[in-house]
């Protein structure tokens, strides 16, 4: 495997890692809209991390999807399979940001759930320990 590819896998795995805590930050603070979108950014980003180390093409890059990143890494590795219920924290990806994505209601009042928020920071949370085993044992 060339040293490219490892390193960048490691950068996206890095920036998901980040962005989960910004996100149990933002969670912590109550601002659940926030929250939700950026547990859907770290999940969607440690997915990429371990396609693009195993694929080695930038076309992973192309999809937003959680649902098709898992469905992706599981045609890669079965033990994906674990974490097929990460694909809920797709319905965060434009909601949570833009007025036009809920009909009459405002993101930011919208979601004020701190049950749905810690459900969203647990499922982000078992795809990045996942992916992180993963690249260490392809290291």
């Amino acid at each position: 495997m060339k040293k490219f590819e490892k390193d960048e896998s490691l950068r996206w795995l890095t920036q998901a890692k980040d962005e989960f805590l910004d996100a149990d930050d933002l969670r912590n603070r109550r601002r659940y809209y926030l929250a939700l979108f950026h547990f859907q950014q770290s999940a969607e980003k440690a997915l990429k991390a371990f396609l693009y180390l195993k694929l080695k093409s930038f076309e992973v890059f192309y999809t937003h999807s959680v649902n098709d990143l898992i469905e992706m890494c599981i045609e890669i590795d079965p033990d994906f399979n674990k974490i097929k219920q990460a694909k809920k924290l797709d319905k965060y990806y434009i909601p949570t940001r833009y007025p036009n994505g809920l009909p009459g209601g405002i993101p930011s009042r919208y979601f004020d759930d701190p049950a749905e928020a810690e459900e969203a920071m647990k499922l982000s949370k078992e795809v990045i320990e996942l992916v992180g085993k993963k690249i260490i044992d392809n290291l």
